[in-house]
């Protein structure tokens, strides 16, 4: 059984050739022959999953009206809450920590009848970008068990990329999203900062965090995002801004102005097979009558450092909360408040969120604030301005995801500047707060490892977005 589009489950179902009860079954029965070995799902939820297509399928046989999502098999990562089941951002500190609420952009998903089947493996606190960093190992992906899947949400693409479930739900920090889709041959997306609700995702840089979808169609990305979207009063960053109809996806009416970044094109470690895909892709897109233009974007060597200083700020200020007391890990050697708090934290934290945290403190300690928080605010306002200054001009730009395809588990986990140019082309998309996509371009000849390319649009244009991005993906 594989349907790679919500509508083909669904047209099955209506004509009685399968029901969702036998959808069910089949993802659970998948997770239970491949995930020993890929370690992308962390909990699963086979009896609640089943129950809820019981209900379904009753639903349809009375005639009942379903959502719109009736059919669709749903993964989410593990720092999504869902009430009343557990939520740990694949970290030891939240160990045994069970979810209050339920994330509304999850919520959105069940009232249309979403079936929510597990939760997913993920660098912890969604520090990362190889799913190396969870203290329930890592994640592998599907195409090659040797290389990572990318990250944050790993686990999150390899369960879709292996068949494991339908779709998947990830966060984006910086790439998180469409890095492991472009190394697992999926589109992954996330919208304009604000656009989706971030109430019950577990917070690493609350200015840059966006809750998003994996999925094997455009077409999919689009619908997932549109119930997920609009405005949250839970949440005071979440916008008010009227929700398009981004489902079904519309034809683009007419040819675009597409800009391309030479700089990007002909940075140091770019693959060249990526580099050659691309550029073939850009070709033919002007052959096919749309006008690229190359321009000149100068902050290519300062997004990376400019994003960690002031990721690392938040999620030092972020992840103080978990400190031993309240709720998740405590210590057994703690003696007192102050044991307390060092220890717990200590053995809790992974080697990464600790490397994150310290820079972060460093970063906002009173010695060095205006030396980097406050500078990296002003080169993020430049990149934010020039990025604006491009969409008001052009429609979309384009670029690569990722500079590489997937590479080998452990290639970079003792190098971490490594790791971080990893996010060298996703990052500018969260840094500026625009709405972008990665969809699949290619595969490396010599890995035999998928690769995707990005497109960037202007804010609160996820309509348009979606509508290019099918374009690339038909042509």
């Amino acid at each position: 059984m594989h349907f790679k589009e919500l509508k083909e489950i669904q047209t099955a179902i209506a004509a009685r050739q399968i029901n969702i009860s036998t959808i069910v079954d089949y993802y659970l029965s998948e997770i239970k022959k491949k995930n020993a070995d890929l370690n992308a799902f962390l909990s699963i939820f086979d009896k609640e999953a089943k129950e809820q297509a019981e209900l379904l399928d009753q639903k349809i046989l009375n005639g009942e009206p379903v959502g719109k999502l009736a059919g669709l098999v749903l993964g989410i990562k593990d720092n999504l809450c869902y009430k009343n089941h557990t939520v740990g951002a694949a970290s030891k500190i939240l160990d045994g920590f069970i979810s209050q609420i339920t994330a509304t952009a999850i919520a959105n998903l069940i009232a249309e009848d979403a079936i929510i089947i597990g939760r997913l493996n993920c660098d912890e606190f969604a520090m990362g970008a190889s799913n190396e960093n969870s203290a329930k190992g890592a994640v592998k992906n599907a195409a090659n068990r040797d290389y990572v899947p990318g990250g944050s949400s790993g686990g999150s693409a390899v369960a879709v990329q292996a068949g494991m479930c339908f779709a998947s739900l990830g966060s984006d920090t910086g790439g998180s999203i469409r890095q492991p889709a472009s190394f697992c041959g999926l589109v992954g997306s996330k919208a304009t900062y604000g656009k989706i609700s971030r109430w019950g995702l577990l917070a690493y840089a609350s200015s840059f965090d966006q809750i998003g979808a994996l999925t094997q169609t455009v077409q999919d990305n689009a619908l997932l995002t549109q119930i997920m979207a609009g405005h949250d009063p839970k949440d005071a960053t979440s916008s008010k801004k009227e929700i398009e109809n981004y489902y079904p996806i519309k034809p683009i009416e007419k040819v675009k102005k597409i800009a391309i970044f030479p700089s990007f094109l002909n940075a140091n470690g770019l693959d060249p097979q990526i580099k050659e895909s691309t550029l073939a892709l850009i070709k033919q897109l002007k052959n096919l009558g749309h006008e690229i233009i190359e321009v000149d974007f100068p902050y290519l060597d300062y997004m990376v450092p400019c994003y960690y200083a002031l990721t690392t700020a938040e999620a030092s200020s972020n992840l103080s909360r978990y400190n031993g007391l309240t709720f998740g890990y405590r210590s057994k050697a703690s003696t007192d408040l102050e044991s307390t708090f060092k220890k717990s934290r200590t053995e809790g934290f992974g080697a990464e969120v600790k490397r994150r945290i310290m820079l972060g403190t460093f970063v906002l300690s009173s010695n060095h604030y205006d030396a980097y928080y406050t500078k990296a605010q002003k080169v993020r306002r430049l990149i934010q301005d020039k990025t604006n200054e491009i969409l008001s001009k052009n429609d979309y730009i384009i670029m690569p995801t990722t500079s590489t395809p997937a590479f080998k588990i452990g290639e970079k986990s003792k190098d971490p500047i490594a790791m971080y140019l990893a996010d060298l082309y996703t990052v500018q998309a969260n840094l500026t707060g625009h709405p972008a996509i990665s969809v699949p371009l290619g595969v490396n000849k010599i890995l035999n490892l998928p690769f995707g390319i990005q497109i960037i649009g202007a804010h609160h244009q996820e309509k348009e977005l979606f509508q290019f991005a099918k374009y690339l993906e038909t042509i």
